[in-house]
């Protein structure tokens, strides 16, 4: 869990400030290689998430559908191979195709009309050829991304049928805990990021393909921690007293402007 909170802040780092910047300022300039940077970290927080997604669904896989093999197999080693191998993975994709991008030439005008540097946005300010970093981002993002999707889409199923297996409802509804948060964030991000990256953006608007780009590169860091304390017990008990207590107090502010306007009645 701290792995992913690591790329959740990762990714609002590198895209929240220069974002409040530009709100502040009605705009603003970065440089060329301050772009290049932020579409690299960019990209290794994003991707990292996916992996570390991925791993995190391996883990409710084997805690639901094989319970008494998990510790053997889900062990510290483990943990921090699928770890090393997320963070690694995300570094070397997207350093090879923030490369291939840095390697364009650009000849103006330069000008963004976006609130960062993603890929789409810098390319097409290109006076190149940019066939070639769209056709590799195609085809390393099918195997590299597509594939841990599959692989979630897999857990998944796997995990329904387990459920549907246990005779009692109590069973259940504590199976289906203990992944909930986790299908919540899946469903979250990679609805957000196949929506911008595998929808055409010419069918769509694109101040609406901005606003999908704000819900996964601000939104579900902010989200994430959220979710994933819900499955604390304290925490919901004192979101329910706090809930009680404001509902509470509204109802009493409610009544008493009603015997005032009675009043002035």
């Amino acid at each position: 869990m701290h792995k992913l909170s690591l790329a959740d802040v990762l990714l609002s780092t590198s895209i929240t400030p220069n974002f409040l910047w530009l709100l502040l300022n009605g705009g603003g300039t970065i440089s060329a290689t301050g772009c290049i940077t932020q579409f690299y970290f960019y990209g290794v927080a994003g991707s990292t998430e996916v992996y570390l997604l991925t791993a995190m669904a391996y883990d409710r896989y084997l805690a639901i559908c094989s319970p008494l093999h998990y510790a053997s197999i889900m062990g510290f080693r483990l943990c921090l191979y699928m770890s090393l191998c997320s963070w690694g993975l995300g570094f070397i994709l997207s350093l090879f195709i923030s490369l291939l991008t840095s390697n364009l030439q650009f000849c103006g005008p330069f000008v963004i009309d976006h609130y960062f540097c993603d890929l789409t946005p810098i390319i097409e300010l290109s006076c190149t050829d940019y066939k070639a970093v769209k056709l590799t981002h195609i085809i390393l993002v099918i195997p590299f991304m597509l594939l841990p999707f599959c692989f979630i889409i897999f857990t998944y199923v796997s995990i329904s049928l387990a459920i549907l297996r246990i005779s009692s409802t109590e069973g259940r509804h504590k199976a289906f805990s203990t992944c909930s948060s986790h299908l919540i964030v899946v469903c979250m991000y990679y609805g957000t990021l196949f929506t911008v990256y595998m929808v055409p953006s010419k069918q769509r608007n694109f101040n609406i393909n901005k606003i999908l780009s704000l819900l996964y590169t601000v939104g579900t860091p902010c989200f994430n921690p959220i979710v994933y304390s819900l499955r604390n017990n304290e925490i919901k008990v004192a979101l329910r007293k706090y809930m009680s207590n404001q509902i509470s107090f509204f109802i009493l502010n409610l009544s008493s402007r009603k015997r005032r306007l009675k009043l002035l009645w």
